[in-house]
């Protein structure tokens, strides 16, 4: 079975920055997901479960609400292993190019004084939140793309070769 292509990307290299995980064609439509990489890892701690939450919760409010780009916005959530989040946006934009953007919502955090759409008809788990939290994850991150923006190694994913077996079989040990 082939693995899907996030499986290509070598986990013990990869830093925090913004990277072009896949470019789909929908139609006549370019459609990008985009690995937003908050923690090095398996070696930083992943991203406190309740401060992701509110991440993905008051991130995704603004992301749908900026006026430039609010049509492009396709998805905005949590990677399982809690080290980022994928965006996916239409059109096929470099990574540095939405870097702006994502500075802005990560900023736009720290002026949150109520996390979104936390009612029980609103979240499916709604007590599990963390803005304190949140505002320090967005705050570090934030101030990481800022003071990284000119290093190209946080917008170039670091690409590890498949191990092949004697009999043909494809493994990559993420």
């Amino acid at each position: 079975m082939d693995l899907i292509s996030s499986f290509s990307v070598d986990h013990t290299k990869i830093i925090p920055g913004i990277f072009t995980s896949r470019v789909d064609t929908v139609g006549e439509q370019k459609i990008t997901t985009y690995d937003i990489r908050l923690t090095r890892p398996n070696i930083e701690p992943p991203v406190d479960t309740a401060a992701m939450h509110s991440l993905e919760h008051i991130i995704a409010t603004f992301l749908r609400n900026d006026p430039d780009w609010k049509d492009q916005i396709i998805y905005w959530g949590p990677m399982g292993c809690l080290t980022g989040f994928y965006l996916i946006l239409k059109g096929n934009r470099a990574p540095k190019d939405i870097c702006d953007l994502l500075t802005r919502a990560f900023r736009s955090v720290e002026d949150t004084d109520e996390v979104p759409g936390t009612s029980p008809v609103n979240c499916g788990n709604c007590l599990m939140h963390n803005l304190v939290f949140a505002k320090w994850y967005a705050r570090k991150f934030a101030d990481y793309l800022t003071e990284n923006a000119n290093n190209d190694a946080i917008f170039e994913y670091p690409k590890s070769d498949r191990l092949v077996t004697d009999d043909g079989r494809s493994f990559f040990d993420s």
